[in-house]
């Protein structure tokens, strides 16, 4: 199944309005799903995907993501303003134009309110610790940005450190951020996210509390990526979040 043109590919002349129907129709499907796994209730949350010309798709003001259409959505210039008179984009927007400015690699963001990974930021439980070996082997660890205030120009500020060397994020008492090379990409990292979560509220609901693996085994691991041929940001190479970065 399809989600969206390859954004890592230039479409061949002539097709941008074909580039932009099929993203309009990708945006609705992963909102739609976003909304069926809970990562969204309401109005929450906001998708946007970077087309071949540089210009942005992303969901609109106060609209519920599991209800939308290709018409609803409004796009942007990089610089936030409307094209083609349509929607006025989400009071978000600034996640997604930093994560853009920041990552010229990055062609899609899904901001989302996955409940066990909030709960965990929340409950001050640590993301990044290394734990479970197919989260240390791709994204590494998921650093937590400072609490910034949802609407304001604090947002977008409070993950652009954080955005230029981690692919997935948590906004304290709020949120994620993941960021992918196409649409699907950032959003099986955002599934990742909140399954890794959900394995960690179980364990410390079980146990209290969780002993990462220890440092020779990170590095094990970490020696893995490259004869699998994983060669995406990982946090716990670049040692994202921490610091000294």
């Amino acid at each position: 199944m399809s989600y969206g043109p390859d954004t890592t590919a230039t479409p061949a002349a002539g097709s941008a309005h074909e580039e932009l129907a099929r993203g309009r129709a990708a945006l609705c499907r992963i909102g739609a799903l976003c909304y069926q796994r809970n990562y969204i209730v309401g109005a929450d949350g906001n998708l946007s995907m970077r087309l071949s010309d540089g210009s942005i798709l992303i969901t609109p003001a106060g609209a519920m993501k599991g209800f939308l259409e290709p018409q609803h959505l409004a796009h942007i210039d990089i610089e936030g303003r409307t094209l083609d008179n349509g929607p006025k984009a989400s009071s978000e927007v600034g996640i997604h134009l930093v994560s853009y400015k920041e990552r010229p690699d990055v062609k899609a963001v899904v901001h989302t309110h996955p409940p066990h990974a909030v709960a965990m930021t929340i409950a001050g439980i640590d993301l990044s610790m290394p734990v479970i070996p197919e989260i240390i082997v791709t994204i590494g660890g998921i650093p937590t940005a400072p609490y910034a205030t949802p609407g304001t120009n604090e947002l977008p500020e409070s993950i652009r450190a954080l955005v230029k060397c981690s692919d997935v994020m948590m906004m304290q008492n709020h949120g994620a951020v993941c960021l992918g090379k196409n649409l699907m990409d950032a959003y099986k990292k955002l599934d990742m996210l909140e399954h890794t979560a959900k394995i960690l509220w179980l364990a410390h609901t079980v146990a209290g509390g969780v002993k990462p693996l220890p440092p020779e085994a990170v590095a094990k691991l970490l020696a893995t990526r490259g004869p699998l041929g994983i060669g995406q940001v990982n946090t716990l190479e670049n040692r994202c979040g921490l610091p000294g970065r």
